[in-house]
């Protein structure tokens, strides 16, 4: 008990409280990072850090001084190489969402569905081709940043107006984030793949591809036949109905939302972090 009460001590607890505010804001540093070429500067950044550390072990002068230099003038670098990312980080900051526990996630969720589920039926019974991809946990930040920023509420009507032929946003992938319509014609990245059927096309290629390199869930709407397909995890399922498709979307948009709720910070810490990185379009 005596051993107990000295390490429950006030000290001991503050050095506990400052070593887990490091560890939040190494992590969020991390989410706001993943999914963008800002990622692969950082992994830059700790091998230099690991090239410092090995040199000022084995004794290597010239490369430890070398590699003080880089960090010493480094900072300023970093603030203007990062400069995306420190601003969005600030907006984060200043929106008050970081202790935000996200109750109401499965009501978006559902709505969000909702008007995804209006469009489909619109624009499948018309035959009017689509390609709309979910960010999951890998972020599209790469694909985000090639097509044309949107920021939008989601609506069956807007998303409808998008993929509308001969108009300017037609072509591409509309990319969804957070809730809201990220872009419009982005482009994703093509499948190479021998498995998929011959009398599909590029939009169909599209959404296979980004299965292939991320977890995001892409709904498919073929212009020629107005069949609704999806993909997630390199598989895609095709001619689904709208009772297949709605059980699906719910299964993995519902799950991804309920494995954050209610844990507070302490599950905010622990969530897995996950590093990956869309327009191609489908005549």
């Amino acid at each position: 008990m005596q051993t107990i009460a000295t390490l429950l001590t006030w000290r001991n607890l503050i050095n506990l409280i400052d070593i887990l505010v490091i560890w939040f804001l190494i992590y969020e540093l991390i989410m706001l990072i993943r999914g963008t070429r800002a990622i692969q500067l950082f992994k830059g950044i700790l091998v230099i850090i690991l090239i410092k550390i090995v040199s000022w072990y084995v004794g290597l002068s010239t490369v430890s001084w070398l590699m003080d230099q880089v960090i010493n003038w480094g900072v300023i670098a970093i603030v203007v190489i990062f400069q995306p990312e420190i601003r969005r980080g600030l907006e984060h900051l200043g929106r008050g969402t970081l202790f935000a526990r996200n109750k109401t996630a499965n009501e978006q969720e559902e709505e969000m569905i909702k008007q995804l589920d209006q469009a489909i039926q619109y624009m499948s019974k018309r035959r009017i081709g689509a390609l709309i991809s979910i960010q999951m946990d890998t972020g599209l930040e790469e694909y985000i940043e090639t097509g044309i920023p949107m920021d939008a509420d989601i609506t069956g009507a807007l998303l409808i107006n998008t993929f509308i032929p001969n108009t300017p946003l037609h072509d591409g992938a509309v990319i969804i984030k957070n809730n809201r319509i990220a872009v419009a014609a982005a482009y994703l990245p093509l499948s190479d793949s021998k498995l998929i059927p011959k009398e599909l096309g590029t939009r169909h290629r599209a959404a296979v591809g980004i299965s292939e390199v991320t977890d995001a869930l892409t709904i498919v709407i073929s212009e020629e036949t107005g069949e609704v397909s999806i993909t997630k995890d390199n598989e895609l399922l095709r001619n689904m109905s709208q009772k297949d498709y709605l059980k699906f979307m719910r299964a993995h948009l519902y799950k991804k939302k309920e494995e954050h709720k209610d844990r507070g910070l302490f599950g905010y810490l622990l969530t897995k972090i996950h590093w990956q990185g869309g327009k191609h379009s489908e005549r």
